[in-house]
């Protein structure tokens, strides 16, 4: 081993010749990688457990792509018909199309196909729930605000995709299942006025199904889709390296500092450990938990419908929403206009998915604030917006439930219709509930933090004054959680304009900046804010003063208009002589 002797530029290197270092050194002096990275594999990143449902997601991704490429050596998008002569037997010599054939095949003959299939299938079904449990923590942390709004509607984008090629993959087995709901797809697409029916004809090349839909599905599924995902997550990488990630607070995080670990070694090996994990899990469900069994369902037939059938989860609310829709029509000029599919099927998930995008924008128009956060909330500090997202979880459950009415009906022994009926009402009444509900009871927990700062926390020793009272003592909380409580902004209402500014002139903006006035105070009205300086000094002062140790080695508090020679002239109750805070000679247990 050399040492350097000089203070020259060039760095010292070792006596023995590495040809790896070599080889890194000869490609650095070409491209300057190291350079270029080695600030960035020094970056920091904060440590908490929920910062992982993103990588449950990225690594899902890899494991869709590791598994994807297996299955396609041995798939055939074809819609080209065949005698099935394989080893299932129940549909040996009956006549289906070369896809379904080929997954058949992939799951009965071909070494590990079978595993594959399912792992494949478990971690699209896991890639689209870690985006959407990510997103839900996202949002209620408001982690979306500024300067993160591109990374949350590049978030949505990837949701959406996702949710396409999961509709993609399942529907390429061509088994009687996936055809059902290509037969919705195509549903949906001609309920759109004028140009319903040409969009149909144009992606299934004619009348449904033809023979084109599965080899033009098996493209977008294996090549655009996923090409575009990769762009997406690595957009979404470089915005969270450049913009720095946010963090939870706490002592010494500040909004304009990270604290955690650096990208190498330790979150690289906590990174590359928690694929693994992700791997094995993905492997165990693939392994053991059997999922979409398409040698049940038999080829697709336009003239079946599988009784009971269901979609993959993230397709339930687009299931839900067409099953409960009243079934209305119109007739214009001899032409039908399918309400009860072009509202639940077309609008209303273009509604959802544009205030899904427009919401980060929405609510800095609502609060005015334009201010750069890196600190996120904790959900109880932004009450309106936590309620928003439980109505909306709530709605996203009956919806869910609903597209199944046929499933609870038969399971439950109900009446099908009535749970129909229940539905139709349960989605309007059922979010508003939840979100009274959870504003409040954030509201009140504000309140309780607040209390805390201010008193502290409850010891459950007893005290019993002179006159015979009871209290419970109270103890101040620690430093740092006084930190954390405190470490958010006080919310700031926008107030109304007036009609003209001081010089008379009309502001010709005041209605709109009324109704944002109107929304500021509904949003914070009632919220309880944190403590200010002053509040906090004379809590501290009251607290000191009641723990103060006198010269007797008792503790004094305030009773009221006593005027004894103590404050608190009395002792605790029974069991509280021993509670450390003061000389225990001669104490004991009282005799009753």
């Amino acid at each position: 081993m050399s040492t350097a002797t000089t203070n020259g530029k060039t760095a010292a290197r070792t006596a023995r010749r590495n040809p790896i270092a070599g080889i890194l050194t000869w490609a650095d002096d070409r491209t300057g990688l190291a350079t270029a990275s080695k600030k960035q594999i020094r970056k920091v990143f904060p440590d908490h457990w929920s910062f992982m449902l993103g990588e449950i997601a990225l690594w899902s991704f890899v494991v869709l792509l590791l598994t994807g490429t297996f299955l396609t050596l041995w798939f055939k998008p074809s819609m080209g018909e065949v005698v099935y002569n394989g080893s299932y037997d129940q549909l040996r010599g009956v006549s289906m199309s070369e896809a379904y054939a080929s997954t058949l095949h992939i799951s009965f003959d071909v070494r590990g196909g079978l595993l594959m299939r399912q792992m494949h299938h478990w971690a699209a079904m896991l890639f689209v729930g870690a985006m959407f449990v990510h997103m839900m923590r996202v949002f209620m942390t408001g982690a979306f605000r500024k300067p993160r709004e591109l990374n949350w509607i590049i978030g949505g984008l990837l949701l959406q995709l996702g949710i396409l090629e999961g509709f993609a993959g399942y529907s390429l087995p061509d088994d009687l299942l996936s055809g059902t709901g290509l037969r919705i797809a195509q549903g949906l697409m001609q309920a759109v006025p004028v140009v319903g029916t040409y969009v149909s004809f144009f992606v299934f090349d004619g009348e449904f199904p033809g023979d084109a839909i599965i080899p033009r599905l098996y493209t977008v599924h294996v090549l655009l889709i996923p090409g575009i995902l990769l762009a997406l997550i690595g957009a979404h990488m470089l915005l969270l390296v450049y913009q720095k990630h946010t963090q939870w607070p706490g002592p010494g995080r500040t909004n304009e500092n990270v604290v955690g670990y650096p990208m190498l070694p330790v979150y690289a090996a906590k990174a590359g450990g928690f694929f693994f994990i992700v791997f094995g899990v993905t492997a165990l469900m693939g392994g053991l938990m059997s999922l979409n069994p398409v040698w049940r369902f038999g080829p697709y037939n336009p003239s079946q419908v599988t009784a009971g059938s269901q979609p993959d989860w993230y397709m339930g609310v687009a299931e839900g929403l067409l099953r409960i829709f009243p079934g209305w029509e119109t007739h214009i000029f001899g032409f039908t206009i399918s309400w009860n599919i072009l509202i639940p099927g077309v609008v209303l998930p273009g509604v959802i998915f544009t205030v899904f995008f427009a919401y980060p924008f929405l609510e800095a128009w609502i609060t005015g604030d334009k201010r750069e956060h890196h600190l996120l909330q904790r959900p109880r500090n932004a009450p309106t917006r936590t309620a928003f997202l439980v109505g909306m979880m709530t709605l996203y459950g009956l919806l869910w439930a609903a597209g199944g009415n046929d499933i609870l009906a038969v399971t439950f022994h109900l009446n099908l219709n009535y749970i129909t009926y229940f539905m139709r009402v349960a989605v309007f009444v059922g979010p508003v509930i939840a979100f009274l509900i959870t504003r409040r009871w954030c509201i009140s927990l504000q309140r309780a933090d607040r209390d805390r700062l201010l008193h502290g926390f409850e010891s459950g020793i007893i005290m019993r004054s002179p006159e015979g009272a009871y209290a419970e003592k109270h103890l101040p909380i620690s430093v740092d959680e006084a930190y954390t409580l405190t470490a958010r902004d006080r919310d700031e209402l926008v107030q109304a304009p007036t009609p003209a500014d001081e010089n008379g002139v009309a502001n010709r903006k005041v209605r709109m900046m009324r109704l944002r006035a109107r929304l500021s105070q509904y949003w914070y009205g009632t919220a309880i804010q944190k403590p200010t300086a002053q509040e906090l000094e004379e809590a501290q002062h009251h607290a000191e003063h009641e723990l103060e140790v006198h010269e007797d080695g008792h503790q004094h508090l305030e009773s009221g208009d006593y005027s004894g020679e103590y404050e608190f002239d009395g002792h605790a109750a029974d069991g509280h002589q021993f509670d450390g805070r003061h000389a225990i000679e001669g104490e004991e247990l009282r005799k009753h």
